[in-house]
């Protein structure tokens, strides 16, 4: 007969090898702890972000009508009153991203200094959306209003986790929590590839349906905002006030020239480009770019 006492301080070793092998528990959800946050999926977890990665909003040039827009609408929710959720489309390096971080800090400074009276911005990543369920029952209830920011959202043939995106925008029973606005970022303007679009209508028994299903994702956005290619003086407009910013001194012809022949090479003229020349030039000089 087994004699279980012999066994029970193996068990215990065992027992307390394993709990120090485990990952450490998740900290409470402290939504005062930072302006910030990005939720983990796989651990339910909203990490705090000190220092958000941004660019002052003033320094955002050939965007202003999107720039208005967007803040007008995230003061509406920081207001507590309606809003809608935004999708924001258009050409790589047109400043989408930098804008819904630069709107949530210049939001936030006017604010006052209490977290629970400041909004919270919480990226949640792409492959992450199958989760947004699970995010918004974190954050129902809460008091502090969150703007969930998705940068780059897009689906391919085959991915189906638009449909619940699509519910937790306007649908399902429970709805978006009113503390709760959702910002997105995208290079198509209804999110979906054209393949995915085209392979409905040649293979759907009511193609016309199948279409509007789709495309009626990016529909459920009730704010969209578009961004485009910029001419040549406004390309010159960011590279002067960026090196006016951050006090880089260079002959105004050297400057133009030089950043032209860097939008040539690159074959292409955006806010992106700019940036990449601004550093570069900075490089170059021996200072340091401090954007906050």
């Amino acid at each position: 007969m087994t004699d279980f006492s012999t066994l029970l301080p193996h068990l215990t070793r065992i027992a307390d090898a394993l709990e120090r092998l485990a990952p450490p528990a998740n900290p409470a959800l402290d939504l005062t702890a930072a302006d910030a946050f990005v939720w983990h999926a796989d651990r339910a977890w909203l990490e705090p972000v000190p220092t958000v990665a941004r660019v002052e909003i003033d320094l955002l040039h050939g965007i202003d009508r999107s720039k208005d827009q967007l803040v007008s609408n995230t003061e509406r929710f920081a207001k507590g009153l309606p809003a809608n959720n935004a999708l924001l489309w258009g050409v790589r390096g047109m400043g989408k991203s930098s804008l819904v971080k630069a709107v949530h800090a210049a939001i936030n400074a006017k604010a006052p200094v209490d977290p629970a009276q400041r909004l919270a911005l919480i990226e949640i990543h792409r492959e992450d959306i199958p989760s947004l369920p699970q995010l918004l029952s974190v954050l129902r209830g809460q008091s502090r209003r969150c703007l969930l920011f998705c940068d780059d959202l897009s689906f391919d043939a085959g991915d189906t986790t638009y449909k619940s995106l699509k519910a937790i925008l306007d649908g399902g029973i429970e709805g978006r929590p009113e503390n709760v606005l959702l910002y997105a970022t995208s290079n198509r303007r209804h999110i979906l590839s054209r393949d995915m679009i085209e392979n409905e209508r040649s293979t759907a028994i009511h193609a016309g349906e199948a279409v509007e299903e789709k495309v009626s994702l990016s529909d459920r956005f009730g704010l969209w905002l578009g961004f485009h290619a910029c001419d040549q003086d406004t390309y010159l407009a960011m590279i002067t006030g960026y090196a006016e910013r951050f006090a880089l001194t260079y002959p105004p012809e050297a400057l133009r020239a030089e950043a032209l022949e860097w939008a040539i090479t690159r074959g292409a003229r955006s806010g992106r480009t700019a940036w990449h020349f601004i550093q570069d030039l900075a490089g170059r000089l021996g200072q340091e770019l401090r954007l906050s």
